[in-house]
């Protein structure tokens, strides 16, 4: 029996024994049977968290060896080496394993739905509905159809782009049978959505990779100080994001601190916090101690303190699912159709003062921004102490992108822009048409490749290379060509909200998250082809540039005067919903937001003409100095000054002196 199976069986068994305890303990496992009603039986009340548990794990893992063989084992130009391809390899056996359990996990799911045991609902048509029309349904049956495509493409995967494409599959993979739990169905469900997606995503990353890590130094695996030194860069991020997540996804379901001691649901999360807690000084040990004796080739504590880690995070993950099996606290939430769409009431009449004080906390948006503001700083620092300069413009530039996003997305506006067409136009010219204008001539790329450092290995791939990887890819070259910048501008505006997508945008938190980041993308890819400093694939002159935006700006004013037309209200059943008694009718709020559209060209198009004449100055001088710089030189090669008049005036001066000709006094004026 080798050393990986017995880790292998450890954590089984403690998974299975937390996930028991916490069954038990949070009363899911032995519910009040109320005779008469239907019963799906006992099989399925146990059967269904182990097929969770399974597939879970077997996601986690998959998750895991991709992260191995795409980022933390070096790679040769871009090839995966024996040792990686094993690992993508692997990752085909888990993403089947993770298929099959998706698919038990459906049909125990429909036999409790339905109250009826398990061997009633084979073979019937519920089957069939339930995957295709019920939520749960469709979530786990996307992860059956993506476990079985990973299963099949890992196969194939022999480059270290190829491999990070599955994992980034792997990772979405995760998400849909969480985002239709308890976090689809609190009161603040932006909050609670948001919050499970990220600690999900983040946990599956930091558990995946210390598992897959430890099983790859118990095997005596290759290169395991270069893959433990990276993973423990990441794991504290990791941490953090855990941290933060799941603070927040317990802020969204919980209304006092009280309740974690007094509830079954507050019992188990503090189950997860005392975990968390020693994990993260599992961790912070780790990187003080084992790491370091690790890169000195001596890998037994290391081994020895990750075993038990890892150990610790199946149990936890075991927790973690009898944790989604138990309801949280009942909360006395209004009678309010509103608060449920919005994870609030409707707010007062709008004015400046509800605007600039009435602020709604996005956690997506905020830690975007965060990361944004994050990064970006800490390149700054890192060029300011290796003594290169750093246009404080450019600095400045990013800030100002930076703090419009936040109050776009955090301030009033973000509260008003469900409830009024006209302010959520606003939100949209501002995250569309002013916020990438700033965030462009802040030249991210140019920044990160200055300051991050190359790989240490020869031909391997580091954030940076990755990043030279990505620039240089077919994709991007497309994606940035102007033509195509400039048309998903135009038309993803018009193919929003003249079909049926901005209401379904409306209607889900995620798809309103979607409609926001495509705003903010499509706008960055645009102006990025008009006035952006960063090296791009396709440059166009300035007379070009000039061009562009003239003849894109009257599209959207256009978009705005085909609002400001139309006899029907846009998304219709969202806005008569929230039930609105205050303020303009909600067609003549959306003409209003047309007339937003309709001028609010002006401000962006000042800004960019600003910009643009202030870089095609600054490229001509340059081009200027260059020009003489080769006069120069070309001068000191030939005897000359660079200038040919003057060099034409030297030369006849000295043809007068070799004659021995005097000059006229005329000549001397």
């Amino acid at each position: 029996m080798t050393k990986t199976f017995r880790l292998g069986l450890a954590g089984a068994f403690v998974a299975v024994g937390a996930l028991a305890v916490a069954l038990i303990a949070g009363g899911a496992a032995t519910p009040r049977i109320i005779p008469g009603l239907p019963d799906e039986g006992t099989l399925t009340r146990w059967a269904l968290p182990l097929s969770k548990a399974t597939m879970d794990i077997a996601g986690v893992l998959t998750v895991g060896m991709l992260l191995m063989a795409s980022v933390l084992l070096p790679n040769n130009k871009g090839l995966l080496g024996k040792t990686a391809l094993g690992y993508t390899r692997a990752a085909a056996w888990g993403g089947l394993i993770w298929a099959a359990a998706a698919a038990s996990t459906l049909v125990f799911s429909l036999s409790e739905t339905l109250g009826l045991p398990v061997i009633e609902v084979l073979g019937g048509d519920e089957l069939t509905s339930y995957a295709s029309q019920v939520s749960q349904g469709i979530a786990l049956t996307l992860v059956v159809l993506f476990g079985t495509a990973i299963a099949l493409f890992s196969r194939g995967a022999i480059t270290a782009g190829a491999a990070a494409g599955l994992l980034i599959l792997a990772l979405a993979t995760l998400l849909p049978p969480a985002l239709t739990g308890h976090s689809a169905s609190s009161p603040n469900h932006s909050l609670a959505t948001t919050g499970v997606a990220l600690h999900l995503l983040v946990l599956a990353v930091w558990v995946g990779g210390l598992l897959v890590l430890c099983a790859h130094g118990l095997r005596g695996g290759a290169d395991l100080g270069v893959a433990a030194r990276r993973f423990s860069r990441a794991a504290l991020w990791c941490f953090i994001g855990v941290g933060l997540s799941g603070l927040f996804s317990a802020i969204a379901r919980l209304t006092s601190i009280t309740e974690l001691f007094i509830s079954s649901y507050g019992v188990l999360l503090l189950a997860k916090i005392v975990a968390f807690a020693a994990l993260g000084a599992i961790g912070w040990w780790h990187r003080g101690r084992t790491v370091p004796e690790l890169t000195s080739g001596r890998s037994g504590a290391f081994l020895r303190l990750a075993a038990v880690e890892a150990v610790v995070m199946l149990g936890t993950v075991g927790v973690a699912v009898a944790l989604s099996r138990t309801a949280p606290p009942p909360l006395d939430l209004p009678v309010d159709r509103a608060f449920e769409l919005l994870g609030y009431l409707v707010p007062p009449p709008i004015s400046l003062a509800n605007l600039a004080t009435l602020w709604w906390f996005d956690l997506f948006f905020g830690a975007l921004a965060a990361v944004l503001a994050g990064l970006y700083g800490a390149a700054v620092v890192r060029l300011s102490r290796r003594g290169d300069h750093w246009p404080t413009g450019r600095t400045v530039a990013w800030a100002v992108g930076v703090l419009l996003l936040v109050l776009a997305t955090q301030s009033g506006v973000a509260k008003y822009a469900p409830v009024l067409f006209s302010v959520h136009m606003a939100e949209h010219m501002v995250l569309s048409m002013i916020v990438p204008i700033f965030l462009v001539l802040g030249a991210p790329v140019t920044i990160a490749l200055r300051a991050l450092k190359p790989a240490l290995r020869r031909g391997d791939r580091g954030p940076r290379e990755w990043l030279v990887t990505i620039l240089h890819s077919r994709a991007v070259k497309v994606i940035t060509h102007p033509a195509i910048a400039t048309a998903i501008f135009i038309t993803s505006t018009y193919a929003l909200y003249f079909t049926p997508l901005f209401a379904a945008a409306m209607e889900e938190h995620l798809g309103h998250i979607a409609m926001t980041l495509h705003f903010l993308i499509s706008g960055s890819l645009f102006f990025w082809v008009i006035i952006g400093v960063d090296p791009a694939p396709t440059k166009l002159p300035y007379v070009g540039r000039l061009l562009l935006l003239f003849v894109t700006m009257p599209f959207h004013a256009f978009f705005g005067i085909a609002l400001m037309n139309m006899g029907t209200v846009i998304a219709a059943e969202w806005y008569d919903q929230l039930g609105r008694t205050w303020g303009s009718p909600s067609l003549a709020d959306q003409q209003a937001g047309g007339g937003i559209a309709w001028a609010f060209g002006e401000i962006p198009t000042l800004i960019v003409l600003i910009a643009l004449a202030f870089q095609w100055y600054r490229d001509e001088n340059r081009k200027s100095r260059r020009a003489d710089r080769r006069a120069d030189a070309k001068a000191a090669r030939d005897g000359g000054t660079g200038d040919a008049e003057l060099d034409a005036y030297n030369d006849y001066l000295s043809r007068l002196n070799r004659s021995g000709r005097g000059l006229d006094p005329a000549d001397k004026e």
